[in-house]
């Protein structure tokens, strides 16, 4: 029999297929669910005056729905354009949600190994050249032939856990950034860079050209901030109208030539703030200084670049270039975690 609540099941349905949408297309699928469920019935009763308090309870049912699976369905923002965007994701980070994917552990290994080399990208490019990322596939264990490498980078680009540019550089998605937030946050905590107007994580936007100004924006943020501010919020110095120069770039137009020659490693050891024999100072010693806080172990991320021996060449010479579409052959896989 059918019934209201079917508008949301065939809702689900229809973003299951997508993962990331706009708004703007999820309002759409929205209309279109109920056209079906009122095909079947007319007489069933559904509200959707398409207003945005009307959206805004729907969406709430639907998360209410998920809720028993672990799911959301979350409105982010596009880093590049500020559009808003629609994400179903998993809310859930533990062992099991992990192993719930049809990637095997060599794939999730690989992946995780590229995250790490867009994370550690030098000068805030959070990028990596196609060539550097099937580089990875040395460190995947069990092994992993650069063919299948390449393959599973395209499915990971279809199903929206990375992007790849017309230069062919990878990033990370709105879906990973949402997902992944908690592991990135953990994993990276030097690393990552927030927005000071929104407060959100940045992989693409702008700089305060200022020295040692911590000041990074989106691009989007910047725009609207501009438009009743012209100085810049930490430091004060001028800004220019548009987002370019002197402001510095955050994301893939920050990357040169040659930084992916070299593979950035990050090991974390563990480190004293004294020795053991400070430790025993007695008390004449300890007037006669300054009193030092207490001391605590504590792990600190080191980042250790290491050259290859073997060449690399620049992302102008990448035969993906210009290939923003992923593989049409390639199976279509869905992971709830990576």
């Amino acid at each position: 029999m059918v019934s209201a609540d079917d508008v949301q099941r065939v809702f689900l349905q229809a973003v299951l297929s997508r993962g990331v949408l706009s708004e703007n297309l999820a309002k759409i699928l929205w209309a279109r669910s109920v056209e079906v469920v009122k095909a079947a019935d007319k007489d069933v009763n559904v509200q959707h005056t398409g207003s945005d308090a009307s959206w805004d309870d729907f969406v709430a049912k639907v998360n209410k729905a998920l809720d028993a699976l672990d799911l959301g369905f979350r409105l982010v923002q596009d880093e590049l354009t500020g559009k808003k965007m629609y994400v179903l994701a998993n809310l859930k980070d533990d062992e099991v949600a992990q192993l719930a994917t049809d990637y095997t552990a060599g794939e999730i290994a690989f992946f995780k190994a590229v995250v790490e080399q867009i994370m550690l990208a030098p000068r805030e490019a959070y990028s990596v050249s196609s060539l550097a990322a099937l580089r990875e596939v040395s460190q995947v264990k069990p092994s992993m032939s650069k063919s299948q490498a390449e393959d599973v980078l395209a499915s990971l680009v279809a199903n929206g856990w990375l992007l790849k540019s017309r230069r062919g550089r990878y990033s990370l998605s709105v879906r990973t950034q949402l997902e992944l937030q908690p592991y990135l946050k953990h994993t990276y905590p030097d690393d990552i860079l927030e927005c000071t107007i929104c407060q959100e994580m940045v992989t693409k936007g702008i700089a305060c050209h200022t020295p040692n100004c911590k000041v990074r924006v989106h691009t989007c943020c910047f725009t609207q901030t501009r438009k009743h501010r012209s100085s810049c919020p930490a430091c004060s110095v001028d800004w220019p109208r548009n987002a370019g120069k002197p402001l510095l770039p955050v994301g893939e137009d920050a990357a040169r030539d040659g930084d992916d020659q070299r593979r950035r490693v990050r090991h974390a050891t563990a480190q004293s703030d004294d020795s053991d024999e400070d430790e025993d100072m007695d008390a004449s010693q300890e007037q006669s200084q300054p009193k030092r806080s207490q001391r605590t172990r504590k792990r600190k991320d080191v980042r250790v670049e290491v050259d290859q021996d073997e060449g690399l060449k620049d992302e102008g010479d990448d035969d993906d270039d210009g290939d923003d579409s992923p593989k049409k052959n390639q199976l279509s896989r869905r992971g709830s975690k990576k």
